[in-house]
């Protein structure tokens, strides 16, 4: 007779580690009654030591769904990452369901502990919008709980995924320059190949070259500006104002000054901010010398000097469709998997007018 296979820990020893009773250990896993801080600490930690993994089938059967998704994101303090929890959580609330919100920093580990599913958060679903990790270690590293991946950093086929064509998106904020009469290009935002931010830099870029090579033009080496490497500290990753604004002064402190540059893909609305700065400090007219396009759509964009023209994904769309997605998941675990497209659309402003308004960049909204 082959051995008997020794059962995981069970909520009872979770409590009697944490000295606790087992169903404040229920209510700290649930959420259904308020837990002291010092509890829920001491029953996490408890947890943690023990590997503790509640049965997801076996919770549902007591007490159905958690009605709770969690949103894992890398940076609240970028202006991307916040409205889109903003519009996770409206889109998650129209459909009867409260949103936690994780913030990893970009850690590998914090990112790998949302694929997995969390030890302590008991959600319905997850929704990850990964800075680090890769499809090999997100494969390997995935739980139970349904997933879906937001952006276009993790390609598996086997996972689901909500995206905005960042190729296809920049091909047509670099095609509005060129249809406005600039012809001498540049693109702020490439990116160390190790760098965190490697996937979505190299997809903006192609979409870049694309465009150059519809209109038979090619871009000057020197004007594609590559940004420092990630480094986790930072609060706004390596696609910062101060990185926009760094590397635009030192392209004009440079031996050829502009070269000829006479129009600017920024690769997020962060470097674009940093670079309007830089260009209006060294008294460069934009539009009138260079224009510069962004990507996000940041809501600061309208109020830059001038305006900033940009790419706005549309994130309340990108929220409904993730939240469709892992709700779909949750009521069909076998379902197979989807790549879901978000729309975005080109937000014209004095950065970098139609080529059917002046050179002033006079601009009606």
């Amino acid at each position: 007779m082959s051995p008997r296979r020794s059962a995981g820990p069970t909520l009872k020893d979770v409590a009697a580690i944490a000295g606790v009773s087992y169903r404040t250990v229920s209510n700290v896993i649930s959420g259904k009654a308020p837990v002291s801080a010092s509890t829920r600490a001491r029953v996490e930690a408890a947890v943690a030591e023990l590997d503790y993994r509640p049965q997801l089938a076996a919770r549902q059967l007591r007490v159905g769904r958690s009605n709770l998704l969690t949103l894992s994101v890398p940076f609240l303090s970028l202006p991307y990452f916040a409205q889109l929890a903003h519009a996770v959580v409206t889109a998650a609330e129209a459909v009867g369901y409260d949103v936690v919100v994780d913030e990893t920093h970009g850690d590998p580990e914090r990112e790998l502990r949302a694929a997995s599913g969390y030890r302590t958060l008991l959600s319905d679903g997850i929704l990850l919008s990964a800075m680090s990790i890769g499809d090999e270690e997100l494969m390997a590293a995935r739980g139970r709980t349904p997933l879906v991946v937001l952006g276009e950093r993790i390609r598996a086929a086997r996972v689901d995924r909500v995206v905005v064509d960042s190729v296809t998106s920049t091909r047509d904020a670099t095609a509005h320059l060129i249809a406005a009469g600039r012809r001498t290009l540049g693109f702020l935002g490439t990116v160390p190949d190790a760098s965190s931010g490697a996937a979505a830099a190299d997809l903006r870029l192609e979409g870049f070259r694309t465009a150059l090579r519809a209109a038979g033009l090619e871009a000057d080496p020197r004007h594609l500006l590559e940004v420092s490497p990630w480094d986790q500290r930072s609060p706004d990753g390596d696609y910062s104002r101060e990185e926009g604004h760094a590397r635009v002064r030192a392209l004009l402190a440079g031996p050829d000054g502009l070269a000829g540059l006479d129009g600017l893909v920024c690769a997020n609305d962060l470097l674009a901010i940093g670079a309007l700065r830089a260009l209006r400090e060294a008294g460069v007219e934009v539009p009138g010398r260079v224009a510069v396009v962004g990507w996000d759509d940041a809501p600061e964009s309208a109020y830059t000097v001038p305006p900033l023209t940009s790419i706005a994904p549309d994130l309340g769309e990108l929220a409904r469709l993730a939240v469709a997605s892992v709700l779909r998941l949750v009521d069909d675990p076998d379902s197979p998997p989807r790549v879901e497209q978000a729309p975005y659309r080109l937000v014209p402003r004095a950065s970098a007018p139609p080529a059917s308004t002046s050179s002033a960049g006079q601009l009606v909204p």
